[in-house]
Order: structure tokens, then C-alpha cells, then sequence
């Protein structure tokens, strides 16, 4: 596959302000589209990725000023939400004016959250430039920041007026942030099954979208979108418990990320989340051994950590081959943090697959949580 591919949509249909995510290459100006004709725009965005993009926004954008953010999850805090709605304030941002979010997870989720509680509420288009953002994090209108306790433990329902996801950015990324996205590709892949499009994708093009090949990459896009807008429109804030499937693999790698300070990446943790989901699913007989292998080989092949490294800098270890054992963090301090969890209801709650699909679990049994620990090289 060659070439650059023509822009595909997708419908977000979600009550009352259904929205499209539009997907493909050089698409970063169908922003000013999005956006529509408004006083002022606050475009928050982080000095790498400004670098990058953000002139190009501004001169599509006339209306909007370009408000900078820290970088890294240590700056997706409710200060940095503060200092940006004083800045809105500053700037004569109102109610009727828009926020774009330029960036990846954490300035979405961030910009996301100050646009849901600046005014209680002003428009906000999330314009997501890594493949962790553009598959996920970017649809569906889960914004939030974290406390010391725990990851997203603060945040609000804003569901965007649009996504913009331009997957030539993608090409800009580092090999590790890039790899990273892919932690939420295996989820969706795996939450669609063994013969289901995503997962023939990987089969078929996995040099492809290891090379970041843009037409690959805007099929790759489009698929996990879609698998998530129908998740997220039926079930637009996890209320019914169904969006909650989307959370596979996420109750350890929140926990990992925690009790790590984000040395490992979000999908970093979320590979050896959907490792550890397959070994309790196994444990608890929910499925059988060569499922839960499915979950350890699919991260694997897609160059993601497959247990927790030892040591204090996760990419010293190869996780694709195993990495020695000796997390810093046991499963003791892993539990406590998984106890916060914002699925938990009182217990450990877990999104686990089993004969009738992927589901919620409480309270799994105490040995097959300890054999789960041990498949991801954590010790009691």
C-alpha cells in the first residue's frame, strides 16, 4: 500500500451533539471547518508539538492564541487546569468561544477538562497528534488529570464538537511514543476478537504499520474509531457499564503508571495490562491457554513490553522477550492503587475477556490474581 489516502469520517453518535472524527493525511487544516466562525480560540498545545503544527492552526485559525502547557503526565495536574482558565479568563475567553486541544493523551485530557469547566462548559475540538490520542483517547469525551493517588482521578464528560486526526503527524513521533499508541491498537484488536478486521489488519500489514505507512495508518485510525464511537454511543458515560469494556487491560497499567511515575508510557502499561487481563481470564477458567496467549503474543509483535522491567528505566528491559523479573512496585502497592480505581466498587474490579465477550469482573479469586502477577514478572 502506497500513497496518500483520501480523508474517511466517522460518526460519533452520541445525544444531544452527535460529532464526526475525520481521519488522513495533511488534514490539519479541516480544523478551521470544525471549528466554525468564533470570536476567540485558545489553542493549547505543548513547545514540541507547536513546533510542529501550531503555525500552521494559527493561520487557519485567525481568531485563536496559542496558550503552551507543560509536558509529560507530572503537568496533567488540576493546577495546570487552573493556570489555563486563568489565562482563558486573561485572554476574554467566554462561553462562546472554542478550545483546541493540539497534542497527544495529555493535553487532550487536560485542555479537554479546562474547556468542560471553564464557564462550565465551552466548545472544545480535539486535534490528537500521536496514534495513542488519535485511537483513543481523543474520541469519546473522557477528559480528566491525576491526582498523586491515583490517574485520572479528577475529570468530567466534555464530549468534543470534533477530531481531527491527521495521521501525518504520526511520522514526527518517537519510536517509543509511537510504539506506545499501539498498546491501545492491540485493545481494540483484541476486543474485536481473533478474524475481526483490526486483527487481520495487524496480521496482514504489520511491516506497514510498524513503518507508519500513511494509507495503513488511516485504515488502522479509522478501524479503532469506529470500534470505539459504537461503544461510546452506546454508552456515553458509563453508565450502563458497556463503555467500560474499553478499559481492557487499563486496571493494572493505571496502577503501573502510578506506582512508576509514568517511567513506563500509558501504552506501554496497557501492553502488560492486557497480558496480566489474559492471565487472570486463564486462572479463573473464563478462557482457555491459547486465548490468554493471544494476549501476550499480540503486544509482543507489535514491539510492546510484555511484564513490568526491573529497574528504574523501562526501556532497558526486553519486554518483548520477557525482561528479567524484579519490578520495583509488589503486588501489594499494585492492589492498593487498583482499589482507586474509578471502575472499583468497593473491591478490585476488572475488564476481563470470557465466554461471552469482554465484561466486568469483581473481586477475582486471591490465587488467580497471584498467578496473573507472576505472568507479568510481579512479586508478592
Amino acid at each position: 500500500m502506497t500513497g496518500a489516502p483520501a480523508a474517511v469520517t466517522v460518526r460519533v453518535d452520541v445525544p444531544p451533539a452527535p460529532y464526526d472524527v475525520l481521519v488522513g493525511a495533511g488534514i490539519l487544516d479541516e480544523v478551521a471547518d470544525t471549528v466554525g466562525e468564533r470570536r476567540r480560540v485558545a489553542l493549547v498545545s505543548q513547545a514540541r508539538v507547536a513546533e510542529l503544527y501550531a503555525a500552521r492552526l494559527l493561520e487557519a485559525l485567525p481568531s485563536a492564541e496559542l496558550f503552551l502547557m507543560g509536558d509529560g503526565e507530572d503537568h496533567k495536574t488540576i493546577a495546570t487546569v487552573g493556570d489555563l482558565a486563568r489565562r482563558f479568563a486573561a485572554a476574554g475567553l467566554l462561553r462562546d468561544d472554542a478550545v483546541v486541544a493540539l497534542g497527544g493523551g495529555v493535553v487532550g485530557d487536560t485542555a479537554g477538562f479546562a474547556a468542560a469547566v471553564y464557564h462550565r462548559g465551552v466548545d472544545v475540538v480535539q486535534v490528537p497528534t500521536t496514534l495513542l490520542a488519535q485511537v483513543d483517547s481523543a474520541i469519546g469525551g473522557k477528559t480528566g488529570v491525576n491526582l498523586p493517588e491515583g490517574k485520572n482521578l479528577v475529570g468530567a464528560f466534555h464530549q468534543p464538537i470534533g477530531v481531527v486526526a491527521d495521521v501525518a503527524t504520526l511520522t514526527d513521533l518517537p519510536a517509543r511514543e509511537y510504539r506506545s499508541g499501539l498498546g491501545e491498537v492491540a485493545k481494540y484488536a483484541l476486543l474485536e476478537g481473533v478474524g475481526g478486521e483490526l486483527d487481520t489488519l495487524l496480521r496482514e500489514e504489520a511491516t506497514a504499520v510498524l513503518g507508519r505507512e500513511p494509507t495503513v495508518l488511516t485504515d488502522l485510525v479509522r478501524r479503532c474509531a469506529t470500534i470505539k464511537a459504537r461503544v461510546v454511543a452506546g454508552d456515553p458515560e458509563e453508565r450502563s457499564g458497556s463503555r467500560a469494556t474499553l478499559n481492557l487491560g487499563h486496571t493494572l497499567a493505571h496502577a503501573l503508571e502510578t506506582a512508576g511515575r509514568h517511567r513506563l508510557t500509558h501504552g506501554e502499561a496497557v501492553a502488560v495490562g492486557l497480558v496480566f487481563a489474559g492471565a487472570l481470564a486463564e486462572a479463573m477458567g473464563r478462557i482457555d491457554a491459547a486465548t490468554a496467549d493471544r494476549y501476550r503474543s499480540l503486544p509482543a509483535a507489535l514491539g510492546l513490553p510484555v511484564r513490568v522491567p526491573a529497574g528504574p528505566d523501562p526501556t532497558a528491559a526486553d519486554g518483548a522477550s520477557g525482561g528479567e523479573d524484579g519490578a520495583e512496585v509488589g503486588s501489594d502497592a499494585l492492589l492498593t492503587l487498583m482499589r482507586r480505581d474509578k471502575k472499583a466498587a468497593g473491591g478490585f474490579t476488572f475488564v476481563l475477556p470470557g465466554p461471552g465477550g469482554v465484561e466486568r469482573v469483581d473481586d477475582p479469586p486471591a490465587g488467580a490474581l497471584a498467578r496473573a502477577f507472576a505472568a507479568v514478572g510481579v512479586r508478592g
